[in-house]
């Protein structure tokens, strides 16, 4: 059955942790806990407007264009030549500049909610391009490790062509600690400027392909050998108060890594079981309020949730 103009569907997308650290701009997970709601309409007139924007933030643009959600669904319309348009109202749950994928949800969810609103829904992996296109408003740039995870559910390895899911334990955990400060995305890229050395690459490409094997095998071990981030976490570490007794905390906790969860300023740290994962927050937790942040614990699956329409 065709949907009609004025069918309304809602969606969720769940929040993230992207780069893992290690994966800058490539990798990236899913968390349950938290996450955004889009509601759109089908309507008769070919255009994408933003009517409402709720929740834990509320000051983001209305132009459609300049919205990680309507971009993403102008996208959509452009490359499918659709005769009819969307509204959309954004119900925020992830705090704004927290690390945690907001402004990739808001898109994720709208794509997610128009989809089910065509006449022919296209298959998931169809929508990522156009989930690049409305996060890159936020960003600056074509990166999935954001959207793919969000899109996929689980650990997704994101490239600019295509999201492949990557096997994890189901009994791994994350943590994330959300401190309640602000890390705007483009100031954390500013701090990547720069030079660098050829031996750090090396390094880093090591320490990926260590990180990427051991979830697939299932080996604890290869992932705490490669879980070390010497390429980026170094540069926006300072913009962190606290980061290093936060990253020390999950350490001493036994993380089988730890570093900076997007741009942050939140940090998550994996972990072998779920009570592992729940102890070390509350220990990551007590040092950001050393450092004078209160804080929010998550505690997820590495294999998190994907985006989907609500009933």
């Amino acid at each position: 059955m065709s949907a009609m103009n004025g069918a309304t569907a809602r969606a969720f997308s769940p929040g993230s942790v992207g780069n893992i650290g290690v994966g800058f701009d490539i990798i990236g997970h899913s968390i349950t806990g938290i996450g955004d709601i889009a509601t759109v309409r089908r309507i008769d007139e070919p255009t994408v407007r933003i009517t409402a924007i709720r929740g834990t933030v509320t000051d983001l643009p209305l132009e459609a264009e300049r919205n990680t959600a309507g971009a993403a669904l102008i996208s959509l319309r452009a490359l499918l030549e659709l005769p009819f348009g969307f509204e959309v109202e954004l119900d925020k749950g992830i705090p704004l500049g927290s690390g945690l994928g907001g402004s990739a949800a808001s898109c994720v969810a709208a794509l997610v909610a128009a989809n089910a609103l065509l006449d022919a829904p296209l298959d998931v992996h169809a929508l990522y391009p156009h989930a690049l296109a409305g996060e890159a408003v936020a960003s600056g740039g074509l990166h999935g490790d954001n959207v793919g995870p969000m899109l996929l559910g689980g650990l997704v390895l994101a490239t600019a062509e295509r999201m492949t899911r990557i096997d994890v334990p189901a009994s791994w955990h994350c943590v994330v600690v959300h401190p309640h400060a602000v890390l705007e995305t483009r100031r954390a890229r500013e701090a990547l400027a720069g030079t660098y050395a050829l031996r750090e690459f090396v390094a880093q490409s090591a320490q990926l392909a260590q990180v990427l094997l051991g979830c697939e095998r299932g080996d604890a071990a290869l992932v705490r050998a490669g879980l070390d981030d010497v390429l980026v976490e170094p540069r926006r570490a300072p913009l962190i108060t606290g980061f290093a007794e936060v990253k020390k905390a999950a350490l001493d906790a036994d993380a089988m890594g730890a570093s900076i969860s997007g741009a942050g300023p939140s940090v998550f740290a994996w972990f072998e079981d779920h009570d592992a994962a729940e102890l070390a927050g509350i220990s990551m937790s007590a040092a950001f309020t050393a450092a004078g942040f209160a804080s929010d614990v998550h505690v997820s699956p590495i294999a998190g949730p994907a985006a989907s329409v609500l009933a």
